[in-house]
């Protein structure tokens, strides 16, 4: 049997009365991360289940310090007055004795730590469907590991037995090792007879399933993106307030501020711009980053402003999600130069939303977007060289001449938070 490959933009889509009137079914959510896209991605599905009054029940299985860190999250459902919506909180001992991610090891032997919770709570909770919300720790406890109580789907955010297709990527041996590992686990786990859908957020992936020979749904997931306004006035209030010189170009890195960005190579190709082109140049990183980070980039920001009349302005505080698309209307280009990075970026999505150009890494499957979609520029940004070619386009070419604004804008309403969440329910209650 064949996997069945689905359309998004299919009639498969619309629900049927017997899917969305069934009172006794019990969906269960389970996510042990508390930053990055998570606490948005259950935001999406709390407020598409209350506004569309969903009947069943929906619990949302998180770490206590997801409860701590986004109470707002866990209050949406009050704001809509309905009464079956609950989040649970692992116990805190669980939690304690979970093991860290800094090994190998150590994820590995977490993974199927988080199964076993994941098997608990599905039994005590009664679950008749669970979602996993990161399908890609589950692969090998799925395999290994306990047998869940109810049917399971999950989202699979990081498949790259397919780059090899793509019209730029040049595999490295570890890339063709990589991709054998997956499609060896991947043959195992799609025969688990207990997975019933997975949604992805690579969109070509799904035309390689076949090879799979499963009966697994792969449904190619919008990865959200809010299509917020942002007045004239807020931004120019940003611009004041992070001190942004007049007549500046404005170029954003942001998120989280680490090594795997490609901070350091971005900054070794500031530093390779010329005095001219310097002049017109400002760097803002906006996002957090730990004491150690910061104070390693603080002496290289000093030494490149010191040689040169670029303005670099960090600013290492949480940016709230109201705030989000206000940075990014700020931006003339956004910057994305990741090392190798495997999956999908949400800043190609703000950015595309905010029509504003990217500069890129070239690798795997942001690269691709990027192309196909008219997105910006993608550059090798392993080097810094490259970067600064990428760099200096954007300051001597117009923007239209180096992005499809129509694109852009069809990229991000295929990509809306709407069509996410129901994409979701459409296939998990079933």
């Amino acid at each position: 049997m064949s996997s069945r490959k689905v359309d998004i933009n299919s009639s498969e889509l619309t629900p049927n009365a017997s899917r969305t009137e069934n009172a006794s079914r019990k969906l269960m959510l389970f996510d042990l991360s508390i930053n990055g896209h998570h606490p948005a991605y259950i935001t999406h599905l709390i407020r598409y289940w209350c506004e569309n009054q969903l009947s069943g029940y929906l619990d949302i299985v998180v770490s206590p310090k997801f409860i701590q860190h986004h109470y707002d999250v866990v209050e949406i459902a009050s704001n809509y007055d309905v009464s079956n919506v609950n989040f649970v909180a692992i116990d805190s001992e669980a939690e304690a004795a979970l093991k860290s991610r800094k090994s190998g090891v150590n994820r590995t032997a977490r993974a199927f730590q988080e199964w076993d919770l994941l098997c608990h709570y599905a039994g005590s909770l009664k679950a008749t469907q669970c979602l996993i919300m990161y399908f890609d720790t589950c692969q090998i406890p799925l395999v290994f590991g306990k047998k869940p109580c109810c049917p399971v789907s999950g989202i699979y955010f990081r498949p790259t037995f397919h780059y090899s297709n793509f019209a730029h990527f040049v595999p490295s041996w570890q890339d063709r090792l990589q991709q054998w590992r997956e499609k060896l686990l991947l043959s195992r786990v799609l025969q688990h007879p207990q997975l019933q859908t997975l949604f992805c957020l690579d969109p070509f992936v799904v035309q390689h399933i076949d090879q799979f020979h499963s009966s697994v749904n792969f449904v190619p997931l919008p990865d959200p993106v809010p299509l917020t306004t942002v007045s004239e006035t807020q931004v120019i209030s940003l611009r004041e307030r992070l001190g942004i010189d007049p007549d500046k170009q404005v170029f954003i890195l942001f998120g989280a501020l680490t090594g795997r960005k490609g901070i350091d190579q971005l900054l070794e190709a500031v530093a390779m711009l010329p005095p001219e082109l310097s002049q017109k140049f400002c760097l803002v990183l906006a996002g957090q980053a730990n004491p150690q980070e910061q104070s390693r980039m603080a002496t290289h920001i000093s030494d490149i402003c010191q040689a040169s009349p670029v303005q670099i302005i960090t600013n290492y505080e949480f940016i709230p999600e109201p705030e989000v698309q206000t940075y990014f209307q700020l931006a003339d280009v956004v910057l994305a130069p990741y090392q190798r990075h495997v999956g999908m970026s949400g800043i190609l999505l703000l950015a595309a939303a905010a029509q504003k150009p990217v500069l890129s890494s070239d690798y795997g499957l942001m690269g691709e977007m990027v192309q196909r979609y008219s997105l910006g520029l993608t550059v090798d940004s392993t080097i810094p060289a490259e970067i600064a070619r990428g760099l200096t386009r954007f300051l001597l070419e117009p923007p239209t001449e180096l992005c499809d604004r129509t694109s852009m804008k069809s990229f991000a309403e295929q990509n809306s938070a709407e069509q996410f969440a129901s994409v979701i329910f459409q296939y998990v209650l079933l």
